[in-house]
């Protein structure tokens, strides 16, 4: 299977705008592999001033702690790439905006930094509705740097959408 385009990402954010406009919901990213990727993809829609709110790229642990409230003793326990830091993550994207919609995301898009636990293509997803309980999903996915951060992008999107049903 090919890695999601450029189009592809584009139609997901679509969709997700009509969902959100059309029920009055806002986003927010909280981003570490993906580096700011879901907000630029949503963002380059024309309008998204409307229903996307903010976005944080965290990357080291000292950002997801400052900017989103991850308990230093789950970094430490879990990692940073588990259910546990993915599930504060998305949690504190909604506490620290104002979003109504949240979506969060922690992996391993390589080339290096895998382990036997957590090899290259291990990602974790979060997303929550504001007043609602935080889901979270594991993936594993192929493909090079790209591919990776493809794969997650649509992912969260699709997650997004969802959640705006």
């Amino acid at each position: 299977m090919h890695p999601p385009t450029d189009d592809d990402l584009r139609r997901l954010g679509e969709t997700l705008a009509s969902a959100a406009l059309a029920q009055h919901l806002t986003v927010v990213t909280a981003e570490s592999c993906t580096g700011g990727w879901i907000a630029k993809t949503l963002t380059d829609l024309a309008g998204s001033s409307a229903w996307f709110d903010c976005g944080m790229v965290v990357y080291s642990y000292e950002a997801k702690q400052a900017l989103l409230g991850v308990n230093p003793h789950t970094l430490e326990a879990h990692g940073a790439v588990s259910r546990e830091t993915v599930v504060e993550m998305v949690s504190g994207a909604l506490v620290h905006s104002a979003a109504t919609l949240a979506v969060a995301v922690t992996g391993i898009a390589g080339p290096g930094g895998g382990t036997a636990d957590k090899p290259v293509g291990t990602v974790w997803i979060g997303w929550k509705r504001r007043g609602g309980y935080p889901q979270a999903t594991v993936h594993h996915f192929d493909g090079d740097r790209d591919a990776v951060r493809r794969q997650t992008v649509a992912t969260a999107l699709r997650g997004l959408i969802e959640l705006a049903a």
